[in-house]
C-alpha cells in the first residue's frame, strides 16, 4: 500500500514545504498530534502564554517579513481566545494564518468536546474561514490559506483542523500537497495609469493616501518614489485616529486644501472621514485604487460623481506602474513644486515647544521628555524596530520617533499586542534594537509574555508610561463630560518592573527625566527582555496644526 502519513504530518510538512519555519502556538488537546509532527518537519514551535499572543506574533511576523505568519491553537476556548486578536491583523492588512484544532467530525452535532462553530466565529475578522473536511486534502487547505493571506489586500485567514482528520492515516501517493505558486496579481493597466497621471497633473493640490499594507520598509520607500514621480505628497493612514494621527503632523491642514485625493489601497472609511464634511474641500475629487472590488464599489456609492475613477488593482503593483509611467510621462503638471514642498513641511515638522516641554508634576515625566531621551537610542541603528501600542502615551512616540520599521496597534484600535509584537520582531530581527512603547493599561493584557521572552532568550526594551489610569478613556471623560465626572478608569502605580524581573527579565524604575537615558542603557546592556517603568503625567495625545510648527 505504500507509506502512510497522519493528517498532522501532512499539515506540518505542508507548512515546511511552503517555507514556514516557525509557528506561534499554545498547546491543547486538539493539536498535540501537530506538536508531535512538528519534530519531524523541523518546525520551531514558539510556545506562548495566551492564544491571542500567538495570533499577535503571527501578525507581527507577517507585517515585518511580508510572508504569512502562522499561529496554531487548540479548539473551543483556545480558538475563542485567538479570534479577538485576528481583528487587529485584519485592520492592519497583515498576512497571517490561524490554524485551530477542532472537535472530531464524528462528534459534530452530538455535543463533542469543546465543539463550537469555529469557522463561523472567525469569518467576520478574516478574509476566509473554513473547516477542513478530508485528511488527504489538508495540505491543499493549508496552501490555500497561505495563498489567500497574501493575495489582493493581505489579511488573516483561518482554517480549523478536526482532530480525527489529524489522526487519520493517508497513503502518501494520494495526498494533495500544497503547490508553491506565484501570488495572483491584479496589475494596473498602462492606459489606466496614464489617465490617473493626467488627473493628478491637472490637480492643483493632489494628495496620495495609502493603506496599512504599504507601511513596510519597502512600501514607504515606494511611496517616497511615487511622491517624487507624481509631485504629490503621499501618506499612510494606518491608525484608528485617522487624520488626527500625530505621526502625520499637520495632516488636517493638508487635507483641507487638497482638491484631489488618490486612495492607494486605502479604504474609504472612518479614518479618512469618507472624504466629506467640513474637514475637506467641498469640491474635492477622489480616485480609488483597490484590489477589493467591494471597496471600489463602496467608494463609488459614497462619492458619486466626485469619484473620478474606481480601479481594481493591487496597491503595490499600481504604485510601481504609476512611478514608471510618471517618470517617463510627457504630461507636465499644471502646478509648480510649491504644493509638494508646503505639504511635506506640514507633515514632517513638529512644534518647537516639544524640544523643551517639561513635566509640571514632581516625580512624573511629560511624554515629550521620555521620547526626547529615547530618540538617540532609536537613531543608533536604521534597522531599529519601534512598536507603539495604546492611546495617548504611544501617540507621542509615534509623532516624535522617526523610524523606518514600525508596528502600531492599527486601524482596529485594539490595544495589548505590543509585547507579543516585540517577541516576533526580535525573532525576525535578531540583531537590531527592538523597542516597545506602551501604557500601564496595555501591559496588563499580555505581561506574562515576558516569561516567554525570557524562556526563549528574546531581549527587547519596553518603555512603559505609567500614569495609573486608562488615559485615553479618561481624556474622553474629561473632554465630553467634565473633570468632575472622571471615574472607573483608575489604576495603581504598580511596579511592573519588578513583575518583569520575577518573569526572568530586567526592570528599571524612573521618576526623573535625567535618570532615563542611563536606565535605557542598562536595559539594553542586560541582554534580557526589559521593562523601563516610567512614571508619567496624564497628558492627552498631541494634535499638530500648522500654527504650531
Amino acid at each position: 500500500m505504500g507509506e502512510t502519513l497522519r493528517g498532522a504530518d501532512i499539515v506540518a510538512r505542508s507548512l515546511s514545504r511552503l517555507g514556514c519555519r516557525r509557528v506561534y502556538t499554545l498547546s491543547g488537546n486538539h493539536i498535540m498530534s501537530v506538536f508531535d509532527a512538528a519534530l519531524d518537519a523541523g518546525l520551531d514551535l514558539v510556545h506562548v502564554r495566551h492564544e491571542a499572543a500567538a495570533v499577535h506574533m503571527a501578525d507581527a511576523h507577517g507585517r515585518l517579513t511580508g510572508e504569512p505568519g502562522v499561529a496554531l491553537v487548540t479548539g473551543g476556548p483556545g480558538h475563542a481566545n485567538a479570534v479577538g486578536a485576528l481583528y487587529t491583523a485584519l485592520g492592519a492588512e497583515s498576512p497571517m494564518v490561524l490554524l485551530s484544532g477542532h472537535a472530531a467530525t464524528w462528534e459534530l452535532g452530538r455535543g463533542g468536546f469543546q465543539e463550537i462553530r469555529q469557522a463561523d466565529m472567525a469569518a467576520p475578522v478574516t478574509k476566509a474561514s473554513w473547516t477542513a473536511r478530508d485528511a488527504g486534502s489538508l495540505g491543499r487547505d493549508v496552501g490555500e490559506a497561505m495563498r489567500l493571506a497574501c493575495s489582493g489586500r493581505p489579511g488573516p485567514v483561518h482554517l480549523s483542523l478536526p482532530s480525527d482528520l489529524l489522526d487519520t492515516r493517508v497513503i502518501e501517493g494520494s495526498i494533495a500537497w500544497p503547490q508553491v505558486s506565484a501570488r495572483i496579481a491584479m496589475p494596473l493597466a498602462d492606459t489606466v495609469a496614464d489617465a490617473i497621471l493626467a488627473d493628478v497633473a491637472e490637480a492643483a493640490r493632489p494628495l496620495i493616501v495609502a493603506g496599512p499594507q504599504l507601511s513596510t520598509v519597502t512600501g514607504r520607500a515606494m511611496l517616497a518614489k511615487l511622491e517624487t514621480a507624481l509631485g504629490a505628497p503621499a501618506v499612510i493612514v494606518e491608525s484608528p485616529r485617522g487624520m488626527a494621527d500625530a505621526t502625520l503632523g499637520a495632516f488636517p491642514d493638508v487635507v483641507r486644501r487638497a482638491d484631489l485625493i488618490v486612495l492607494l489601497g486605502k479604504a474609504l472609511d472612518f479614518t479618512v472621514k469618507w472624504a466629506s464634511g467640513p474637514a475637506f474641500d467641498p469640491a474635492v475629487k477622489v480616485i480609488a485604487i483597490d484590489p477589493d472590488k467591494a471597496l471600489v464599489a463602496r467608494a463609488r456609492s459614497e462619492k458619486g460623481e466626485a469619484l473620478l475613477r474606481g480601479v481594481i488593482a493591487d496597491a503595490a503593483s499600481a504604485a510601481q506602474t504609476l512611478i514608471a509611467r510618471g517618470n517617463s510621462s510627457q504630461v507636465e503638471p499644471s502646478r509648480d513644486g510649491g504644493w509638494l514642498k508646503e505639504a511635506r513641511a506640514a507633515l514632517d515638522n513638529r512644534p518647537a515647544a516639544w524640544g523643551t516641554i517639561k513635566s509640571q508634576t514632581a516625580g512624573r515625566l511629560h511624554p515629550a521628555e521620555v521620547f526626547r531621551a529615547l530618540r538617540p537610542f532609536v537613531e543608533r541603528d536604521p534597522e531599529t524596530v519601534l512598536i507603539c501600542d495604546g492611546g495617548e502615551f504611544a501617540q507621542w512616540a509615534q509623532a516624535m520617533l522617526p523610524v523606518r520599521r514600525r508596528l502600531i496597534n492599527g486601524v482596529a484600535g485594539s490595544i495589548g499586542a505590543s509585547l507579543s509584537f516585540a517577541l516576533a520582531a526580535r525573532m525576525a530581527e535578531p540583531r537590531s534594537p527592538v523597542f516597545a512603547v506602551l501604557g500601564d493599561g496595555t501591559i496588563g493584557f499580555h505581561i506574562s509574555e515576558f516569561e516567554t521572552a525570557a524562556r526563549r532568550n528574546l531581549p527587547f526594551v519596553a518603555i512603559l508610561g505609567n500614569d495609573a489610569r486608562w488615559n485615553a478613556e479618561s481624556e474622553i471623560q474629561r473632554r465630553e463630560y467634565g473633570a468632575n465626572r472622571m471615574h472607573g478608569c483608575e489604576l495603581t502605580l504598580a511596579r511592573y518592573d519588578r513583575a518583569v524581573e520575577a518573569f526572568g527579565g530586567h526592570g528599571e524604575y524612573v521618576e526623573r527625566a535625567e535618570d532615563l537615558p542611563a536606565a535605557v542603557e542598562r536595559a539594553l546592556a542586560s541582554g534580557k527582555p526589559a521593562c523601563v517603568n516610567v512614571m508619567t503625567e496624564s497628558v492627552a495625545a498631541p494634535a499638530i496644526r500648522l500654527a504650531d510648527v
